[in-house]
């Protein structure tokens, strides 16, 4: 995989033509990191944020990113979504926030952008909820680790 599907001949930016392909079943699932002090993070858990709930807010903020990707994303298709389901959750080894995002359509290009970009919605909005008790905080490891369906099949990111 070293052609660049979205230059054309002379170098110049297009949105490939999916045209001809079948709609198929398609999915993608993405992981996002987010660090932040034990002590912030027991105002997530405690659902204390100055804010509000963390968790729910970051969760809804995921799904609204999956559904705008194309608006976001200059060459990437808009795509009739059947199903967004973001998860957030606490993890006190890394200490942080982790969001995993799985979407799902039958068309004709893959979701992988809007699983990375509900990921990344849900993660800055994690970030924006809690600066204002820290600016300690980190977005990291935004990852594809899994993508179904479409002529290439099944993906899933090797273990490090």
């Amino acid at each position: 995989m070293t052609e660049l599907t979205h230059f054309d001949a002379d170098g110049r930016p297009h949105m490939v033509d999916v045209g001809g392909k079948a709609a198929t079943e398609r999915a993608a699932i993405a992981r996002g990191l987010v660090r932040v002090d034990a002590a912030v993070l027991e105002l997530v858990r405690a659902r204390r944020a100055a804010k509000g709930d963390v968790l729910q807010v970051a969760e809804l903020a995921g799904i609204m990113g999956a559904k705008r990707t194309s608006d976001l994303i200059p060459l990437c298709h808009p795509l009739p979504i059947s199903s967004v389901k973001i998860e957030v959750t606490i993890d006190d080894v890394l200490p942080g926030l982790c969001v995993v995002a799985e979407v799902k359509t039958t068309g004709r290009t893959g979701v992988e952008m809007e699983a990375l970009t509900a990921v990344a919605t849900a993660c800055l909005t994690i970030y924006d909820m809690l600066k204002g008790a820290t600016r300690d905080l980190m977005v990291e490891k935004v990852e594809l680790l899994e993508k179904r369906g479409g002529r290439s099949g099944l993906w899933q990111k090797p273990e490090n």
